[in-house]
C-alpha cells in the first residue's frame, strides 16, 4: 500500500464523507481449528473467545506473561471450532512463532491445527458512510458460510460471512479501523483484484477514492485507535494503553492475566492520553517530548495534523498524575501548548 494515491487530505476526507478503499493485503492471516481451538485461543488471547458464535468476531490482544503486548488482532469464528486471526503485517512472523511455541506446550495440541495462511490471502477494506449504498452491488447475493444473511449490508458490526464474488469466494467482515462504517474483504489474490476493480467502478458515483497508509494513519489517530509499534509493544500492557475493556478477567487463566489483574487493581505507572494542540503549531510527531509542570513527562506515540479538525492532534504516554489538564509538546526545540482531551479526538458532532 503506498503512502498516498491522490493526496492524503483528499483521501482522508473521502473516507469521512463518502468512501475510500485500502489495499490491506499486507495483513497476516492465521487459521486455528480443531476440538480444542477455543480453549487454546482463550488461553493465548485477552478477550473471551467463548462469547463468539459462528459469524462473529472480536478485537483482542496477545500478551506475554509480563503483560506486554505481542500483537493486537481480530479473531473471527467462522464455524464451530474454526477461527481466523487477522494480525498486523509487521508482527505476523512473531505471532506465528509465539503461537507455535505455545501450541508445543499446550496439553491438547493434538486437537488444535494451526496454519499461517498469510500467503494464501489478499484483502481490501472499504470504509466510509456511503459504502453501504453500493457494496451490495459489488458483493451480491446471500452469504454461503459463517453469518447467514440475505445481503452483505445485513452484516452487523464485528460480523463475518462468506460470499461468492466473480469466479471465487470471499470472506466479508464489518469492523473497520477508521471510525466509519465499512467492510473488509478477504480472499485469494485474483478475487481481491476483481473486488478492487468492481468496488472502484461501483463506488465512483459515490465519491470513492483509493487510499494509502497516510490516510489510514490520520483516520485512526483521530479515533485514538492504537497502532502496534506506536501505542502498543512488548513493554506496554493493554491496561497502560487504555484497552482494559478487551481484557476478560472472569474467563479463567490466560497468559499475562496475573500482571494485568494487578494493574487493574492497583493502577499503572503510565497512561495513554490523547491531546489537541491549542494554537498554531507544526504537526506533532512520534517521539516528541511531552511537557507538564516545567518538566518532560512523556513522549508522543502518534501525532499528525488532523484533516477533519484542521489542528495538530496525537497520543502519548505520561504518568497517571499528569493525565489531565494542559501540556506542552516540544516540536523542533520549541514548546507549543496542547490540551489533554477525551478519546476519540474526532467525533461526528464536529
Amino acid at each position: 500500500m503506498p503512502v498516498q494515491y491522490s493526496g492524503l487530505i483528499a483521501e482522508h476526507l473521502a473516507v469521512r464523507n463518502a468512501a475510500g478503499i485500502f489495499d490491506i493485503s499486507h495483513m497476516g492471516e492465521v487459521t486455528v481449528n480443531g476440538a480444542a481451538a477455543e480453549a487454546f485461543l482463550n488461553y493465548l488471547l485477552t478477550n473471551d473467545v467463548r462469547k463468539l458464535a459462528p459469524g462473529q468476531g472480536q478485537y483482542t490482544l496477545m500478551c506475554r506473561e509480563s503483560g506486554g503486548v505481542i500483537d493486537d488482532l481480530y479473531v473471527y469464528k467462522l464455524s464451530t471450532a474454526v477461527y481466523l486471526l487477522i494480525v498486523n503485517a509487521s508482527r505476523t512472523a512473531n505471532d506465528v512463532a509465539w503461537l507455535r511455541e505455545q501450541w508445543n506446550k499446550f496439553p491438547r495440541s493434538d486437537d488444535v491445527n494451526l496454519t499461517d495462511a498469510s500467503h494464501n490471502y489478499s484483502a481490501v477494506a472499504v470504509q466510509g458512510p456511503r459504502v453501504k449504498d453500493f457494496i451490495a452491488d459489488c458483493v451480491r447475493g446471500p452469504s454461503v458460510s459463517a453469518m447467514r444473511v440475505n445481503c452483505v449490508t445485513d452484516l452487523k458490526k464485528n460480523q463475518i460471512a462468506g460470499f461468492h464474488l466473480g469466479r471465487g469466494g470471499v470472506l466479508v467482515s464489518r469492523t473497520g479501523y477508521t471510525g466509519e462504517d465499512g467492510f473488509e474483504i478477504v480472499g485469494e489474490a485474483d478475487a481481491i483484484q476483481e473486488a478492487w476493480e468492481i468496488i472502484l467502478k461501483k463506488g465512483e458515483p459515490y465519491g470513492i477514492k483509493p487510499c494509502g497508509l497516510g490516510a489510514r494513519d490520520t483516520l485512526r489517530t483521530e479515533m485514538c485507535y492504537p497502532l502496534y509499534g506506536h501505542e502498543l509493544d512488548e513493554q506496554t500492557t493493554p491496561m497502560e494503553a487504555g484497552l482494559g475493556h478487551f481484557v476478560s478477567m472472569d474467563k479463567g487463566e490466560f497468559i499475562g492475566r496475573a500482571v494485568l489483574a494487578e494493574q487493574k487493581a492497583r493502577g499503572t505507572k503510565k497512561k495513554l492520553i490523547a491531546f489537541k494542540m491549542t494554537g498554531k503549531s507544526p504537526p506533532p510527531r512520534p517521539h516528541y517530548p511531552i511537557w507538564a509542570g516545567g518538566a518532560a513527562v512523556g513522549a508522543v506515540t502518534s501525532g499528525t495534523q488532523s484533516p477533519s479538525l484542521n489542528i495538530g492532534i496525537g497520543m502519548g504516554f505520561v504518568p497517571p498524575d499528569r493525565a489531565t489538564g494542559d501540556i506542552e509538546i516540544e516540536i523542533r526545540g520549541n514548546r507549543f501548548p496542547a490540551a489533554i482531551v477525551p478519546k476519540p479526538i474526532y467525533r461526528k458532532s464536529h
